[in-house]
């Protein structure tokens, strides 16, 4: 797996003394950081960092599951100068290029990730029968900006998956941009989430885990930020290698 490709020192030791308490996730790690910016941005089946949701297995087995983003690729700046921050800030359109991504545990024991960085497209066929559309750079398209497609014919084998989202360039902070993510079951509500927190020093945010219940779906909106890929991995207990490194442009 490949790690975040920026993030200092003084960001980790920051993240480090603000997330001292100990994962509730079954993991090694500290907990991630809860933004009561976001508390009241969920809606559909979850309003708050805790809450679940759970859809029973439909008669005729499951059907494909999406889990979609989309987000604004207005980044807002402050005038230059001496007196900028007295100045009316102007709104510039540039490129904002975020990636949605998922940790996924199966039945068998196999683990690993999903995401456009370090081009883990994942498989729809094959195992973990788990694959992202595409790695959209800039959010300019209408509608879903990236999407994770799951096999509902192999939703059997899968065990869980965390679902989360990376501020790979472009934007300073989550209210920049406010990405939208939902995960769409055919003939059910969305569960919808937007991220809207000002943290400036915390580029991962896992948004929520999706797992496997007695052939249903389990929904749990989790909204922690992280530092990294692999804080976010050790303190949700998949145990994964992580390595820096950077996507080509």
């Amino acid at each position: 797996m490949v790690d975040s490709p920026t993030g200092s020192q003084a960001s980790l030791e920051e993240a480090n003394r603000d997330h001292a308490r100990r994962s509730s996730h079954g993991g090694m790690g500290a907990a991630g950081y809860i933004s009561s910016e976001d508390s009241h941005q969920a809606s559909a089946f979850l309003s708050s960092p805790g809450e679940v949701a759970v859809i029973n297995p439909p008669e005729n087995g499951m059907p494909k599951i999406e889990i979609a983003v989309a987000w604004d690729n207005v980044a807002v700046e402050k005038s230059g100068g001496i007196l900028g921050k007295f100045i009316k800030r102007k709104v510039l359109k540039k490129g904002v290029d975020l990636d949605l991504g998922c940790l996924y545990r199966l039945k068998n024991g196999m683990r690993g990730g999903v995401q456009a960085f370090g081009d883990l497209h994942g498989a729809w066929a094959q195992p973990p029968y788990i694959a992202l559309s595409g790695d959209e750079r800039t959010g300019d398209a209408a509608g879903p900006d990236e999407m994770i497609m799951i096999n509902g014919k192999h939703w059997a084998e899968i065990d869980q998956l965390l679902i989360y989202v990376y501020i790979y360039d472009g934007a300073r902070n989550w209210h920049e941009v406010r990405p939208q993510v939902q995960v769409r079951v055919p003939g059910e509500q969305p569960m919808v989430v937007t991220l809207n927190t000002s943290n400036t020093l915390l580029p991962v945010c896992a948004v929520a885990m999706v797992e496997n219940v007695r052939g249903g779906i389990k929904l749990g909106a989790c909204l922690e930020y992280f530092p990294g890929h692999a804080e976010m991995d050790r303190a949700f207990g998949f145990g994964l290698e992580w390595e820096a490194g950077s996507k080509d442009r």
